[in-house]
C-alpha cells in the first residue's frame, strides 16, 4: 500500500469540490471535503464533530474556531474557520432542516451515528476516479492537501509542524508530500 499523497493541483481541488456540488450533488459530502483541506482536521475527529462545535445556536452563528480534543494526540487545537469552509458550512446547514447541536455534523445513513471513516473514502476514492486524479485519494488526502498548500504559499514547516501536532520535523517533512518536481521548482526559481 503506498502513502496517501495531497492534491497538488488546484485545478483537482476545484473539480472535487464541483463534483459534489454540481455534479453529483451531496452537500454533506461538499462540506467534509471544504472543511477537511481548509482546517486539517484529521478525518477521524472531522467526522466526530457535532453541529454545536461549529454552530453557535444562541448567536445563530458559526464558530470563528473549532476547538477540538484530537483523538489520536490527546492535545487540544483550535483551527480557524476560513471564507471557503464557513461558506460551504452555511450552504449544507441551510440545506437541513432542524439541525440540533447534539446532532453529528456528517450523519452516517441512519442519521443516528457519524458518517464512518469507510463512508468517507468510500465517497472520496469514488469521486477520484470519476474525476481521472492522477493519484488515488483518500479521507487522509484532505489533511496532507491542507499542508502541502499552506507549505507551498510559505508557510514556514515548524508552523505546520504545530498544526499538525507532529513531535518532530522529520515527520511534517515526509507528511508534506514533497516531489522532485517540487525541489526542482526550487532551483529553477532561485537563479542567481
Amino acid at each position: 500500500m503506498g502513502t496517501t499523497q495531497p492534491i497538488r493541483k488546484v485545478e483537482e481541488i476545484e473539480a472535487l469540490k464541483r463534483y459534489f456540488l454540481h455534479d453529483k450533488p451531496n452537500l454533506r459530502n461538499y462540506a467534509m471535503v471544504c472543511l477537511g483541506i481548509n482546517t486539517a482536521i484529521r478525518i477521524s475527529d472531522l467526522l466526530s464533530l457535532t453541529w454545536g462545535d461549529i454552530y453557535n445556536f444562541r448567536t445563530n452563528r458559526l464558530r470563528r474556531h473549532i476547538t477540538i480534543i484530537e483523538s489520536k494526540t490527546g492535545k487540544k487545537t483550535q483551527n480557524a474557520l476560513n471564507k471557503n469552509a464557513a461558506q460551504a458550512l452555511t450552504l449544507y446547514k441551510n440545506s437541513l432542516p432542524n439541525i440540533k447541536e447534539e446532532d453529528f455534523l456528517f450523519p452516517g445513513r441512519d442519521g443516528k451515528k457519524h458518517l464512518s471513516r469507510c463512508q468517507a473514502y468510500r465517497a472520496l476514492k469514488s469521486a477520484g476516479q470519476e474525476l481521472h486524479f492522477e493519484t488515488e485519494i483518500s479521507c487522509h488526502t484532505l489533511r496532507k492537501t491542507f499542508g502541502y498548500h499552506a507549505w507551498k504559499m510559505g508557510v514556514q514547516p515548524a508552523v505546520l509542524m504545530k498544526i499538525f501536532n507532529h513531535s518532530s520535523f522529520q515527520i511534517t517533512k515526509r507528511y508534506l508530500g514533497i516531489e522532485q518536481d517540487d525541489i526542482d521548482q526550487v532551483f529553477l526559481e532561485v537563479n542567481l
